[in-house]
């Protein structure tokens, strides 16, 4: 028999080895779980996942399962403690939460938005630079007929005009380079 404070030598044999195991996990294992569920806030997977690491461990350390002097207890307790923060440290701890609750707000899809714009200015490189100047002052900056006709230095009836086979070129334009659905 080992003295007081001392360890036992740990049998080489596997049977009595794994009997150690049990003695140990049928000793501590219900107060293992219940301080390692509390640590992984009743995460019950993660919980028997530490405890399962924990004896292995204890199992992989003979001195511990021939501890004759004192109790494991701590030694396991602060074992589990320890496989915890190193997971909590760890991206497996960072594992995708399942949750009815969408995270984010979905983004707008702005592909066909693009593509108009580049078939749209594709068509427009296909017009006269009177229609181009026509439909760039009354449709892009908004201008009056009043004001293209100033800023353009056409009277208002040409405006209209040509901002109207503008467009009907634009659309024959735009029918040609695929564009119209």
């Amino acid at each position: 028999m080992a003295e007081r404070g001392t360890l036992a030598p740990v049998p080489r044999d596997t049977d009595t080895g794994a009997a150690m195991l049990r003695t140990l996990h049928d000793e501590h294992g219900a107060a293992l779980w219940s301080y390692v569920l509390g640590l992984t806030n009743g995460d019950r997977g993660q919980a028997q996942d530490v405890v399962q690491e924990t004896m292995l461990r204890a199992w992989r350390t003979p001195a511990v399962l021939a501890q004759t002097a004192r109790s494991p207890r701590g030694w396991l307790f602060t074992v589990a403690k320890r496989i915890v923060i190193d997971e909590w440290r760890t991206a497996r701890s960072r594992r995708e939460r399942v949750t009815d609750d969408v995270p984010e707000r979905p983004v707008a899809d702005t592909t066909d938005q693009t593509v108009d714009r580049h078939l749209v200015l594709a068509a427009m490189r296909t017009l006269s630079a009177e229609h181009r100047a026509v439909l760039h002052e009354c449709y892009f900056r908004g201008s009056s007929v009043g004001q293209a006709a100033a800023t353009l230095g056409v009277p208002p009836g040409t405006v209209k005009s040509r901002t109207h086979y503008a467009l009907r070129a634009l659309r024959l334009a735009i029918d040609e380079l695929g564009g119209a659905s």
